[in-house]
């Protein structure tokens, strides 16, 4: 069987495009550089409330991690709770973990009012153990999210956690109900459509390559010609190019690669997971799976840490294809169809960051956590480059980069890191 170098989501999906010969506009009231979760969902926001918006977008609309990744609509941050109470004191802690609830509120309800038919479902996830000392400090979490943020979760040891999940090789989980699944390459393209009934302009091909200020707006230079604009909002992600020099020496692009088998028979795919959990394990460097809407295993994870090449593909299929055997001696034998990459972006600090620098609006960081708090961001944004009050926990926050000249366009330092984590994963 010939593996499909690209994503399972895919498929059949109708992806919207610009009508033929548009050209850009002279002037818009804000233009958005990027046209993923984030930059879609300002747009939309926008154009709702009667501003006049371009989206650039350097490929193709939802062309980036956007449609990439493992369609998890996530609960909380990278960080856990007890790190955020830690480094922000607990009452930004609790705004920032109440922002990661209303961020899956917001997908379901763009989800149901734009009729996007993307498969959004509250399954819930269950965080795995991958040594014994994790599951102990999953009943700290437990405590702490129910004594101090109000959110409930339910603890599964072992002998519970095979009702869950057909593998024996953890130790416990963590059980959040609240979570949710869909296809996102779906729910792109639909923020995609709502965006342009709304009314905003979206411009493929349309990589921006120099930012000037020009009295108290920007001139924006693309590859398809310039613009002004009164703001711009940097939406790019991993992808933010030399336009935003400040921006991207602050993000490292993390590669994220995932498989797909073969549609699995109905009894199989219940014994491996059996109420359509969306799961991750507790390393540093993780592995990630559920079950598509059609019951193939979907498993993906750090199999490679540079951002996504056709040979950082065939590389990471095959340790992703061991990676899962070991959870699932079941899947033995069963084929792999398709296998891609898509790269994330991660701050130093492994918090996502919106606001605005030197009159440059952003939002950024969201470490595998996208799905969900980048539709939300973009959104808040949105609105508050239209002139609404902000509920931005994550505006002000110090955003830490590398030192000058240790880290620029080129992620050197990316194989450095990942040895480094594979350690603490190995120590730990």
């Amino acid at each position: 069987m010939t593996l499909k170098e690209y994503p399972v989501w895919i498929e059949g999906v109708s992806f919207p495009r610009e009508p033929a010969g548009q050209a850009l506009p002279a002037r818009v009231d804000v233009a958005i550089i990027g046209a993923g979760y984030t930059g879609l969902a300002a747009a939309r926001e926008l154009a709702r409330r009667g501003a006049r918006v371009a989206v650039l977008e350097a490929r193709t609309i939802g062309w980036g991690a956007s449609s990439r990744n493992g369609g998890m609509v996530l609960s909380g941050l990278k960080l856990e709770a007890h790190d955020l109470a830690a480094r922000y004191g607990m009452a930004a802690a609790r705004r920032m973990f109440a922002a990661s609830l209303a961020s899956i509120d917001w997908v379901e309800q763009v989800v149901r009012e734009e009729a996007i038919a993307c498969d959004f479902r509250r399954s819930g996830h269950v965080l795995v153990a991958s040594k014994p000392a994790h599951f102990r400090m999953f009943e700290r979490e437990a405590t702490l999210l129910a004594r101090e943020f109000g959110h409930a979760t339910r603890l599964l040891p072992p002998s519970e956690l095979r009702a869950e999940i057909g593998s024996g090789a953890y130790h416990g989980g963590l059980l959040d109900e609240v979570s949710a699944g869909l296809n996102p390459a779906r729910y792109v393209a639909g923020l995609g459509h709502a965006a342009a009934r709304a009314g905003a302009l979206l411009f493929e091909r349309a990589e921006v390559r120099r930012l000037a200020r020009q009295g108290g707006g920007w001139r924006v230079y693309s590859a398809r010609g310039k613009l002004q604009a009164d703001r711009v909002l940097a939406a790019g992600g991993a992808y933010t190019g030399g336009f935003a020099p400040r921006l991207q020496r602050r993000i490292v692009p993390l590669g994220s690669y995932i498989i797909a088998t073969a549609p699995l028979p109905e009894g199989l795919a219940h014994e491996l997971i059996a109420h359509d959990r969306m799961v991750f394990d507790s390393k540093r460097l993780l592995c990630y799976y559920r079950l598509t809407p059609d019951r193939r295993m979907l498993f993906g994870g750090r199999a490679r840490f540079f951002p996504e090449s056709p040979r950082m593909v065939r590389e990471s299929a095959a340790v992703l294809r061991h990676q899962m055997e070991q959870v699932f001696p079941q899947l033995r034998g069963v084929p792999a169809e398709y296998a891609w990459g898509g790269t994330l972006d991660a701050t130093f600090d492994l918090m996502p960051h919106a606001g605005q620098h030197d009159g440059l609006h952003y939002a950024i960081g969201y470490a595998g956590h996208g799905v969900a708090m980048a539709s939300y961001l973009g959104a808040q944004l949105g609105a508050q480059l239209a002139g609404a009050p902000s509920e931005n926990p994550f505006d002000g926050l110090p955003f830490p980069g590398a030192p000058p000249g240790l880290y620029g366009r080129r992620p050197w330092l990316l194989p450095l890191a990942g040895a480094w984590y594979r350690l603490l994963d190995w120590l730990a």
